[in-house]
């Protein structure tokens, strides 16, 4: 699968324990403004309503070509799971966060969304990863 948008910021702030990969409902001139990567993550969550899992606060630049079809970039959009998956999501909710990872581009074209369930890191956490992070760049650096 072809990754379109990435949320960086999910790996460094959130301990991911777990990830589901979920449909995506949208319209036609969103999936061509996510083909083009005119899409933001940061600061999207998934929630879930009347057993409906939902993507919240991701905002999808409204496509140029497309004059008057244009939806509301930052519209709650619905996510294509089965019931069995949004029963575990629910089991999982309680203490933790589901953050959107990545959209995907998946087979004949399908948008997918990959969530993953996760805890928020502590500072010293975060500062432990930055660490490693730096670590390995001296590393690569000196074996190149």
């Amino acid at each position: 699968m072809k990754t379109l948008v990435n949320n960086r910021k999910a790996y460094f702030d959130f301990a991911i324990s777990d990830e589901i990969i979920a449909g995506l409902v949208l319209t036609g001139p969103e999936v061509k403004s996510l083909k083009a990567g005119q899409a933001s993550l940061k600061g999207a969550y998934v929630t879930i309503r009347k057993e409906e899992a939902y993507l919240t606060k991701a905002h999808i630049t409204p496509y140029k070509y497309a004059a008057d079809k244009n939806p509301d970039p930052d519209r709650d959009r619905k996510l294509l799971l089965n019931k069995k998956e949004i029963a575990s999501l629910i089991g999982k909710e309680k203490g933790s966060v589901m953050m959107p990872l990545e959209i995907l581009q998946g087979h004949r074209g399908l948008i997918k969304l990959k969530i993953g369930i996760g805890k928020g890191k502590k500072k010293y956490d975060k500062r432990e990863s930055i660490k490693k992070r730096e670590i390995n760049r001296r590393i690569s650096r000196q074996e190149d």
